[in-house]
């Protein structure tokens, strides 16, 4: 644990995101945002890391996050997401969602657009729970069962689907260009295609059984047919989206629910889990027998608890680990990334070899050396 940096920041943190760093370069983010919820007063907050390459002991705090400037937020943060290197879209408890300006030459945030109250029902704003954003696309939805896209470069909103769910949507993320996934409290994952003018979803999964809400879902970087959720029971569940209505495996996780879930950017066969139980988790599978020494120490064994086969006649090594009905090719280790804790860890997110992980400990935990 020597190489997690706490920092105690007196809010309780919703949301945290590493700013995006150049894919033409090697260089590991230094910078990353924050929102808070429940607190007298909510905010976005941008830090600092510093150079991760400095061995300077001139930094004072090396790797504690420094904060570089923070802004109101009207209600609570419920989703936070990068637009660019210096725009951040927030949705909110107010069911409103705003672009907020990073000026890092002043370290000053202003507003840059604002859409108050796009969520709501008949007589009150609804809470905007989930945002996703393929610049200049904005896509957010809302406990309203709403789905509402805008683009940041028009002022009006660019399409909503009204009745998209008559539960709360949880969640939404990008699976093509054109097509997005969301996740509701019914425990249903509903595919939508925007090139398609109908307001109902072209494809439906659902968890068989109890109607266990879906909190949070991750769409595997490379292979866009796998997606990760996570929900109220705290299993994490590998969905195949071209084969069968149901998940592919189901994995016992933690003891509360799954707040958010995360595969590693750029190496997915490792996946990040947070939940209300205070555990932050990094799950690795591999198609080799050999575990990495990293794992070696204190490792728990394989968590699947149920797992189809891989397809007939599929080529093996085009088959992702995490779709390896071969549980001795398939094996799934996890490691506790954080000291124990008490307190809900509500937001993850890691990019390169840093993580980052907000809590209602009121603290921020950053790792500038997770191993993948």
């Amino acid at each position: 644990m020597e190489s997690v940096n706490a920092k105690y920041v007196s809010q309780k943190i919703s949301k945290t995101r590493w700013r995006p760093v150049s894919h033409s370069t090697l260089q590991q983010p230094d910078i990353f945002a924050t929102g808070s919820w429940d607190n007298e007063d909510n905010k976005i907050s941008f830090w600092s890391i510093g150079n991760p390459g400095s061995s300077s002991l001139d930094d004072g705090f090396e790797g504690d996050p420094q904060l570089l400037c923070e802004h109101k937020h009207d209600g609570d943060v419920l989703d936070l997401q990068f637009l660019d290197q210096d725009k951040i879209v927030t949705t909110s408890s107010t069911g409103a969602v705003t672009i907020f300006r990073h000026h890092q030459n002043s370290q000053t945030i202003s507003v840059s657009q604002r859409w108050p109250g796009v969520h709501c029902y008949a007589c009150d704003n609804a809470p905007c729970t989930g945002v996703v954003c393929s610049s200049p696309e904005i896509v957010t939805v809302g406990e309203d069962g709403r789905i509402v896209v805008f683009r940041a470069d028009q002022e009006g909103v660019v399409r909503v689907i009204e009745n998209a769910d008559s539960s709360t949507i949880h969640a939404v993320t990008y699976l093509r260009t054109t097509e997005i996934l969301t996740v509701n409290s019914i425990g249903q994952l509903k595919l939508w295609d925007f090139r398609q003018q109908s307001n109902s979803p072209s494809q439906i999964l659902s968890l068989s059984g109890d109607r266990v809400p879906l909190h949070c879902v991750d769409r595997h970087p490379n292979q866009q047919h796998i997606v990760a959720t996570g929900g109220q029971d705290g299993m994490l569940c590998v969905w195949d989206i071209r084969q069968g209505s149901a998940p592919f495996s189901l994995m016992e996780a933690h003891s509360a629910e799954m707040w958010e879930v995360h595969f590693h950017p750029s190496n997915p066969d490792h996946l990040f889990t947070c939940s209300e139980d205070g555990s932050l988790l990094h799950w690795e599978t591999s198609a080799q027998s050999d575990m990495p020494s990293f794992l070696q120490g204190g490792r728990n064994n394989s968590m699947i608890s149920r797992s189809a086969m891989a397809p007939a006649g599929g080529n093996q090594s085009l088959i992702s680990a995490w779709l390896s009905g071969d549980s001795s090719k398939g094996r799934v280790e996890t490691t506790h990334m954080l000291p124990s804790q008490t307190l809900s860890v509500n937001s993850l997110d890691v990019l390169g070899q840093c993580l980052v992980c907000g809590t209602d400990g009121e603290a921020i935990f950053v790792n500038r050396q997770v191993p993948v």
